[in-house]
């Protein structure tokens, strides 16, 4: 925990297993309900919860085991360990996306080959092995293809909570299962193929927010590259390399050609040009004296320049733009209010629509066959 401001405390989390909107309000309102909590806001871009907090007996632990409890995992938010994370998450989107879209494009040739032989002359025996083929390729490729969403509906249901994936899963395992009885019992439809192609569809979806995200990610990333690890602080007449973190308001440092200005300072002594392009937005090199101001995270060009630091340890102008980044990022309008609400009654409406749905076939004389097959088609 570091100091926000204010007399309060405040830590960022790393939270894993987000798979919706939904999620958004679940977690945030799970964590301001815990005594001394301020400020508990999510970033769904880079998966970080930033929580706030004034009660001096609160234990940053509290927040971990609340995320647990309504079936999510916490850690402590470290950038690299972030961008491994979000890499590996990657690759697995893209393996799964690779087998679903092999596996749906090979069931939808057998599909094809049944559809047109039912309404010509293929035999029973011929579209029996069709289907069985079919399911050959199907059930793996689900269970594999599949896991991002199984995961994430097991933890949620282990946590005795619904989000968008439960229902996704739900519906899928039971068209898979649908249709392995539906083949049992010599059939005409089976339904790999619509299993299949659903997973596969939403896998794009997914994966291209993955990719999306990321980008986003390494935008702020290169933001907060700007500032740079070390600087050369003197202390009296000698030279000392120490982190840009431990400078503090009053230091001389000394900015070499060719690197970035560490803090905001005024110049003390040198003269240079600094190119401020990536902190203001103005292309043309400013010319900087004894007097000049200049900011963190500018290029220093020619001239050695000797700064007195006036703002650093987070008050810089670059961080203050970082804040106000992560703000925008984490803010929402009223459009996403509304989504998120809407997600939070999503799955349980499309489960009882689902079931209302079997009921009234069975009650307008339908076969129980007919209902379930009614209901798996909502959900689908």
């Amino acid at each position: 925990a570091k100091p926000a401001g204010d007399g309060t405390l405040a830590m960022d989390v790393a939270v894993d297993g987000i798979a919706c909107g939904a999620c958004i309000g679940r977690i945030e309102g799970a964590v301001k309900r815990l005594p001394g909590v301020t400020e508990a806001r999510l970033n769904y871009t880079n998966r970080r919860l930033h929580v706030a907090w004034t009660d001096q007996v609160f234990k940053p632990a509290q927040i971990l085991q609340t995320l647990e409890s309504i079936g999510y995992r916490g850690h402590p938010f470290i950038p690299l360990r972030a961008e491994q994370e979000e890499a590996a998450e990657a690759r697995r989107l893209t393996r799964c996306l690779a087998v679903a879209g092999f596996a749906a494009m090979n069931i939808m040739l057998l599909s094809v080959s049944v559809w047109s032989g039912n309404v010509t002359d293929i035999t029973p025996e011929t579209r029996d092995f069709f289907h069985w083929a079919s399911a050959l390729i199907a059930l793996p490729a689900a269970a594999y293809a599949g896991r991002p969403f199984f995961e994430s509906a097991w933890q949620a249901l282990r946590a005795r909570s619904l989000n968008m994936n439960v229902p996704i899963s739900l519906g899928v395992s039971l068209a898979l299962g649908m249709s392995v009885v539906e083949t049992a019992n010599h059939a005409e439809h089976a339904y790999y193929d619509s299993a299949l192609m659903l997973l596969f569809f939403l896998l794009v979806g997914r994966t291209l927010d993955h990719a999306m995200r990321r980008k986003t990610r390494a935008i702020a990333g290169n933001l907060a590259a700007l500032k740079g690890d070390t600087a050369h602080r003197l202390v009296g007449d000698e030279l000392v390399s120490v982190p840009v973190a431990a400078l503090k308001a009053g230091d001389r440092v000394l900015v070499k050609a060719g690197e970035r200005v560490p803090a905001d300072a005024v110049v003390q002594a040198g003269a240079s040009e600094l190119d401020e392009s990536l902190i203001t937005g103005e292309t043309a090199r400013r010319k900087v004296a004894a007097g000049a101001t200049v900011y963190a995270g500018s290029n220093n060009y020619f001239g050695a320049l000797t700064l007195q630091v006036t703002a650093a340890g987070g008050t810089a102008l670059i961080d203050e733009i970082d804040k106000l980044l992560d703000r925008a990022a984490s803010a929402k309008s009223r459009a996403l209010r509304l989504a998120d609400r809407a997600a939070r009654v999503y799955a349980p409406m499309v489960h009882l629509t689902a079931a209302l749905t079997a009921a009234a076939w069975l009650i307008a004389g339908a076969s129980v066959h007919d209902a379930v097959v009614t209901a798996i088609a909502v959900l689908i």
